[in-house]
């Protein structure tokens, strides 16, 4: 139960981020709050929390990979989308603040994702 709470969670979390990175646009179905700028990165780390918790240590590098995968993938659409606006490739509706918001906890929280699946699947880099 605990495991499927995690994976909801992180989802809810993801789900957040892509609507912080859709709403300059005017794309999606919801205009995000500040609901929404607090439950991304709570619900990100709340779950992934949960999952690890629940996971058995082998899958415990996997589910640390996924989300980081995730959230760097957010982190570069953000990335994409300022340099897009700023360029005025595109035009924005709304303000980028949610821009650099997912483009700066994408990058932090997807690198140490990264860094947590490295160290639990036993590949750290070599210390001199």
């Amino acid at each position: 139960m605990i495991l499927f709470t995690g994976a909801l969670l992180i989802v809810l979390g993801l789900v957040s981020g892509l609507f912080l990175l859709l709403a300059p646009f005017g794309i999606g179905p919801a205009t995000p709050g500040v609901i929404t700028w607090v439950l991304f990165p709570a619900f990100t780390v709340v779950g992934y929390i949960f999952l690890v918790v629940a996971a058995r240590i082998p899958h415990v590098a996997l589910a640390s990979h996924i989300a980081g995968a995730c959230l760097v993938l957010l982190a570069v659409g953000a990335a994409v989308a300022l340099f897009a606006i700023g360029n005025a490739l595109v035009r924005s509706s709304g303000d980028a603040a949610g821009l650099w918001y997912v483009l700066g906890l994408g990058l932090a929280l997807g690198a140490t994702g990264f860094a947590i699946g490295r160290v639990n699947a036993g590949t750290e880099p070599a210390q001199s």
